[in-house]
């Protein structure tokens, strides 16, 4: 009996998550793909080109939603219609009726991780390589309409007009950080095209004009090609720059050693500084600009070491959270008595939102500033599962 009552609770929870995890997915994945068509200007082949790498980033969200929804209206239908009732009568305790949602959970929440996983290793690149390798018709596009396309790869075009392919009087300015400033190029004419393997845009242009920082300046009759960088090749340079959360759980075990390293060269680096201003008698170089910059990069260091030891387990407690909504849900469901879908999962979810998210960022917050332990992003986690426990605790007794 207790076997046959878990696989019937099992079948229920699942048919109704897989139901609404096709439907949630889909909305979020209309949602996502609208925002990069609209703010990035993509075009029909570009927006079908997108859709499996925003997938696993729609089911990172659709997850913990999915699964607290499914188990509100298997037990909140259950309660209201006598079942639970009755499987108590015939000597079966209401926890075991909880079996099935705690297996279900278990198994989903380590899914939810390696889902959220594969969003940064891979959704995320494969959009940003999507949105790339269209960049040529986005800005012909944007061009043909507006006359101006201003890139988020560092570059901007102003044209006159454009005919067929053909742009006529660009005025293409590339920023840099560089102490020079921008540089900025004129033409009569010029037009785009795209090289995918070096990742460039190869502008041609006719009868231009180069200007760059405050004494440069040149003029290049005939047809000249430029190039502009549209991304850096992955090295290690460029890991060391990028943020915790944009790299994969595989890196970030190396990147935290190496993030270590360059914490203590930076130290040795300010100590030799130091003892050398102090032999030479030159106090004043103690506190002077370089050593100010070295200080400013130690702290910089630091910080980026502390998110390096916090993005796994922020990344672990937000797959689990999964697990203690389910944990919540089920049993306040289960007290609740209500057969309304939407009502059990309202009165579920809200005090569940409520809670969880504000201690959550709490934590990830505290945690990120070095004031918490990298644990500290469990604090929402760990909040739930006391309610959970209490919850378990009133669903025996009555």
């Amino acid at each position: 009996m207790p076997s046959r009552l878990t696989r019937y609770v099992l079948v229920e929870i699942l048919k109704i998550f897989i139901v609404s995890l096709i439907v949630l997915t889909l909305l979020i994945l209309l949602i996502g793909v609208g925002r990069e068509l609209l703010r990035r200007g993509l075009g029909l082949s570009a927006v079908v080109q997108l859709l499996p790498y925003i997938l696993p980033i729609s089911l990172q969200f659709a997850f913990p939603a999915t699964a607290l929804f499914s188990v509100c209206c298997v037990y909140g239908r259950m309660a209201a219609d006598g079942e639970i009732a009755t499987v108590k009568a015939s000597g079966i305790s209401p926890i075991r009726l909880l079996k099935p949602a705690i297996i279900f959970a278990a198994i989903l929440s380590p899914i939810a991780v390696m889902v959220s996983d594969l969003a940064v290793s891979w959704g995320r690149p494969g959009v940003n390589r999507v949105v790339l390798m269209s960049i040529e018709d986005i800005a012909y596009r944007v061009l043909r309409s507006e006359q101006t396309y201003t890139s988020e790869q560092g570059f901007s075009i102003h044209v006159r007009e454009v005919k067929g392919r053909t742009l006529v009087r660009p005025t293409v300015t590339v920023h840099n950080s560089g102490s020079q400033g921008p540089m900025k190029l004129s033409a009569k004419e010029g037009e785009l095209r795209l090289d995918p393997e070096s990742e460039t845009l190869l502008l041609r242009v006719v009868d231009s004009q180069v200007e760059g920082g405050h004494l440069f300046h040149s003029i290049v009759p005939g047809e000249t090609e430029f190039r502009i960088p549209l991304s850096r090749k992955n090295s290690q340079q460029d890991i060391s720059k990028k943020s915790p959360s944009e790299l994969p759980m595989s890196l970030l075990s190396s990147e935290r050693l190496l993030q270590d390293g360059r914490n203590h060269a930076i130290v040795g680096q300010l100590a030799a500084h130091t003892g050398f201003a102090i032999l030479t008698a030159r106090n004043e170089n103690i506190s002077g600009v370089g050593d100010n910059q070295m200080e400013s990069k130690l702290k910089t260091s630091r910080k980026r070491l502390v998110r390096l030891q916090t993005e796994p387990w922020r990344r672990w407690a937000w797959g689990f959270s999964c697990f203690f909504f389910v944990f919540v849900g089920a049993p306040l469901a289960m007290l609740a008595k209500t057969s309304d879908y939407w009502s059990t999962f309202g009165l579920c979810f809200l005090p569940t939102l409520i809670l969880y998210y504000p201690l959550f960022i709490f934590g990830l917050e505290q945690a990120k500033d070095g004031i918490v332990p990298p644990y500290g992003v469990w604090l929402g986690n760990i909040i739930l599962g006391l309610l959970g426990t209490v919850l378990m605790t009133r669903v025996r007794r009555h």
